[in-house]
C-alpha cells in the first residue's frame, strides 16, 4: 500500500522535488501508461494545493488522421475529450512544446473552458525524442494560482514520465 502524505508547511520547491520522487517510486516498474498517468494526477492532486482538475492528454488522432490531444486519465470534473493541435492552453502547450503558463484563462486568445469555475492554468508537454506523446494539464480557480516554481516542478515530473506514458 502506498501512503503519500505531503507536508502543509512544504515550500514550493521541495513539495515537488516529493512528489517527483513518489511519482516515481510508482511508476518506476509499471509497464502500463494509463495505470502511470491514473497514479500520477492522483499524486498530483494530493501534493498541489488549489486545483480544480489535474491529468493528462495525451496525443492521439482524429477520425480524419489528424493529430490532437485525447482526454487521459485525470481527477476533477468531466473534461473535453477531445483538442486540436494549437487550440486553448493545452494545444498550445502540444504545438509549441514548451510550457504554458496562464494567470487568467479568460484573457488566453482561444482558451477552451471546459470548466467555468478555472481561472488559471499550466500546462507541460511530456517529451520522448523531442517529439510531444501528452500533456500535464493543471486548473485552478484561483487567478495567478500557477508560478515559474510549479512550471519547473511539472517539468521535472513530464521528464520522469516521458518513457512511463
Amino acid at each position: 500500500m502506498y501512503d503519500f502524505q505531503p507536508d502543509s508547511s512544504l515550500d514550493t520547491r521541495e513539495r515537488y522535488r516529493q512528489l517527483v520522487d513518489a511519482a516515481d517510486a510508482l511508476t518506476s516498474t509499471e509497464p502500463d501508461p494509463v495505470a502511470n498517468m491514473a497514479n500520477v494526477a492522483a499524486l498530483i492532486w494530493e501534493f498541489v494545493p488549489d486545483l480544480n482538475w489535474a491529468g493528462f492528454y495525451r496525443m492521439g488522432e482524429s477520425a480524419e488522421g489528424k493529430r490532437e490531444l485525447v482526454l487521459g486519465p485525470f481527477v476533477g470534473r468531466p473534461a473535453c475529450i477531445r483538442i486540436p493541435i494549437g487550440a486553448g492552453v493545452c494545444g498550445s502547450a502540444a504545438q509549441t512544446g514548451s510550457t504554458q503558463l496562464v494567470e487568467d484563462v479568460h484573457t488566453f486568445a482561444g482558451h477552451i473552458a471546459c470548466d467555468a469555475a478555472s481561472r488559471s492554468e499550466v500546462v507541460v508537454p511530456v517529451l520522448r525524442d523531442s517529439e510531444v506523446i501528452a500533456v500535464i494539464d493543471l486548473d485552478s480557480p484561483n487567478e495567478a494560482r500557477f508560478t515559474d516554481e510549479d512550471a519547473r516542478g511539472l517539468e521535472d515530473l513530464a521528464r520522469l514520465l516521458a518513457d512511463r506514458i
